[in-house]
C-alpha cells in the first residue's frame, strides 16, 4: 500500500493490523510517456503481510448481481433501492477540515444520479451512486477506495476530494484494475499514478496563472507579492509552485513565502511577517477553512491589498469561515454557472431548486465525473450488454472507453489524452462578492 503524508522518524516502519506501509519521500510517482506502469505499487502491493483479501480485486462478480448498499450509500436516484442498478463509487470527504469541499461533491453526485436516471440510465438500468466518506486524510481515502471495490463492487470511481489522498488510494485502484475519474485533484502527477486513473479537474499549472492576471488587470500597480502555502497538502504544495513560477515571469517581486498547516487555526504570526514586506498582493493556496481564515486575519491586522485564493478556496462554504472579510478575493475558476449548454442549464437548476444558490465548481466537477462513466457505459452497451459482462471485464471496458469519448459536460466539452490528463477549453475568474449581511455571497465572474 502506498502512503505519502507525515513521517515518523527515518528508519522506523508503521504497522498497523495486517498491512505493511511503504513509505516514499515527497516524489510523486514517475511515469514513462507512452506507457503507464505501476511497478512501484505492484512492489508495495506484494509486501502486503497477511495477504488481506480486502485488497483483491473481485473478478467474477456480474454488475447485475445484487449488492447491498454500503452505510455511505445514495438512498436517491431511481437505481438507489433497485439491485440490478449499476454501483458508481463517489469516495470523497464528508467528514473532516476537508467536508466543506466533499459535501459539494456528494451534491453534484446525486444530481447526476437523479439527471441519469431520470433519462433513463444506461439504456434502461440505472445507476447508483454509492457514497464511501474519505475524510480529510490518506488513511481514510485508502479506506474508503477499499470497500468501495471490493464491499460495494463498484465500476468505477469519482474521487477523492484532495490530492494529498489521491496519491495515497488512487494506487489501490490502479493495482484492482478499477477506473478512477479524479474531481478535484489537479496537483502535478496524478493522471502518471497509472493506467485506470484519469481526471476530470483540469491541473492547477492551467488554471491558477489566470488568477494572477486578472490581479495585474485590476491593480497594474502591482509589484510585490507574498505567497502563503499549506505544506502539509500536496495540492496546495504543487498549486504554490504554479504561482510563485507565474510570479517571477511576470516581472513581479516574490517578496515573502510563508507556511502553515491545514489544520491552523491562528496565523497571526504568518500574516504579521507578510504585512510587514508590504505587499501589494497575497496569494493563498490552502483549503477553505484554514483558508478562510487566513484571510480574515490578514484583513484584520490591516492588509487592504488584493488576495488571490487557490482551487482549495473555490466553494462558497468558505463565505460562512471570514464572512465580509471574504469581499474581493479573486479566485480562477474551471466551472461557470452561466456556461451555456442543455447539460449545465440542467444541472444548474435543480442544483438552485435544491440549494438555493449557484452551483460551485466542485459540485459541477462531481456531477462531470458521473457523466463520464455514464456516457462510457452506455457506449459499452451499445456494443454488448452492460449487465452480463463480469466485474472485471466491465471496469477495464470502462477504462478504455472513457479515455477515448468527448463529453458535453457543465464544463463545456472535455476529452481526455491517452494519459488521462483532461482535455478542457474553457475557464474563468471570479471575485467574491459579498452581501451587505456579511454572511452570503456569490462568485461574480469577470469578463
Amino acid at each position: 500500500m502506498f502512503f505519502q503524508g507525515t513521517l515518523p522518524p527515518m528508519g522506523r516502519i508503521s504497522v498497523q493490523t495486517d498491512v505493511l506501509y511503504i513509505y516514499v519521500f515527497d516524489r510523486p510517482p514517475m511515469k514513462n510517456p507512452t506507457t503507464r506502469p505501476s511497478a512501484l505499487f505492484v512492489t508495495c502491493a506484494s509486501l502486503l503481510i497477511g495477504c488481506s483479501q480486502t485488497n483483491t480485486p473481485q473478478t467474477s462478480t456480474t454488475v447485475s448481481t445484487a449488492t447491498s448498499p454500503s452505510p455511505g450509500a445514495s438512498p436517491q436516484g431511481a437505481g438507489a433501492a433497485n439491485s440490478a442498478a449499476i454501483p458508481v463509487g463517489v469516495g470523497v470527504a464528508q467528514t473532516s477540515n476537508v467536508a466543506l469541499l466533499g459535501q459539494e461533491q456528494v451534491a453534484g453526485a446525486k444530481i447526476a444520479e437523479k439527471y441519469f436516471n431520470d433519462r433513463g440510465g444506461v439504456d434502461g438500468t440505472p445507476i447508483r451512486v454509492v457514497l464511501q466518506d474519505t475524510g480529510g486524510d490518506e488513511q481514510g481515502a485508502i479506506n474508503a477506495f477499499n470497500t468501495l471495490i471490493n464491499q460495494d463492487k463498484v465500476v468505477g470511481i469519482v474521487g477523492p476530494t484532495l490530492s494529498q489522498q489521491a496519491f495515497g488510494a488512487d494506487p489501490i485502484a490502479d493495482r484492482a484494475q478499477v477506473p478512477v475519474l479524479a474531481p478535484s485533484n489537479t496537483a502535478k502527477g496524478i493522471p502518471q499514478i497509472g493506467d485506470y486513473v484519469a481526471r476530470v479537474s483540469a491541473p492547477v499549472a492551467v488554471v491558477a496563472p489566470n488568477a494572477v492576471k486578472a490581479a495585474l488587470k485590476q491593480n497594474p500597480n502591482i509589484k510585490k507579492v507574498a505567497v502563503f502555502f499549506a505544506q502539509n497538502d500536496a495540492f496546495s504544495k504543487s498549486e504554490t509552485e504554479t504561482f510563485q513560477k507565474t510570479v517571477k515571469e511576470m516581472g513581479l517581486e516574490l517578496a515573502t513565502v510563508q507556511k502553515f498547516l491545514t489544520t491552523d487555526t491562528d496565523f497571526q504570526s504568518q500574516a504579521t511577517n507578510a504585512i510587514n514586506v508590504k505587499p501589494d498582493l497575497i496569494i493563498i493556496s490552502g483549503l477553505a477553512a484554514d483558508g478562510g481564515n487566513l484571510i480574515k486575519q490578514l484583513r484584520e491586522l490591516g492588509y487592504k491589498g488584493v488576495i488571490i485564493g487557490g482551487n482549495g478556496l473555490n466553494t462558497s462554504n468558505v463565505f460562512t469561515v471570514c464572512k465580509a472579510l471574504c469581499d474581493g478575493v479573486l479566485i480562477a475558476q474551471a466551472y461557470s454557472p452561466e456556461y451555456q449548454n442543455e447539460v449545465n442549464k440542467a444541472f444548474r437548476d435543480a442544483y438552485r431548486a435544491q440549494f438555493k444558490k449557484e452551483p460551485p465548481q466542485f459540485s459541477a466537477q462531481a456531477f462531470t465525473g458521473v457523466q463520464v462513466f455514464v456516457e462510457s457505459l452506455k457506449a459499452i452497451n451499445a456494443q454488448s450488454k452492460v449487465k452480463d459482462k463480469p466485474l472485471a471485464e466491465l471496469r477495464t471496458k470502462l477504462n478504455q472507453q472513457l479515455l477515448i469519448g468527448k463529453y458535453d459536460t457543465p464544463l463545456g466539452e472535455i476529452s481526455f489524452t491517452p494519459e488521462g490528463e483532461i482535455n478542457q477549453k474553457e475557464f474563468y475568474v471570479a471575485r467574491i462578492k459579498m452581501e451587505a449581511d456579511g454572511n452570503n455571497g456569490r462568485f461574480e465572474f469577470l469578463k
